[in-house]
């Protein structure tokens, strides 16, 4: 499946910066970063469950703001990029 992660992280105390870090790493281990806080993702179920516990385990309910937003398979290939934005390789491997 493909997935749009985006994520608001409050930072204004070191324990949310600490937090914006961790979802960063979080995202960074399943997907590629297209924005500061935006993420596509092509994984499967399983590897979403776990990345949704992740997050969940990690980020202040109360002041966190995550949205994960499923995408029609092939979305990633038919995306308009303007500006500096640049087309990512999705179906190759991630090397962490």
């Amino acid at each position: 499946m493909e997935l749009l992660i985006t994520y608001d992280v409050n930072t204004t105390t070191p324990e949310g910066r600490w937090r914006l870090r961790k979802v960063a790493q979080l995202c960074e281990g399943y997907g590629l970063r297209v924005q500061k806080s935006v993420f596509e993702v092509v994984c499967a179920d399983a590897d979403l469950l776990t990345l949704i516990d992740g997050i969940t385990r990690v980020i202040d309910h109360d002041h966190d703001s995550i949205r994960i937003y499923k995408m029609q398979l092939g979305a990633f290939q038919d995306v308009r990029m303007l500006g500096t934005a640049t087309a990512l390789p999705h179906r190759q491997p991630l090397i962490l």
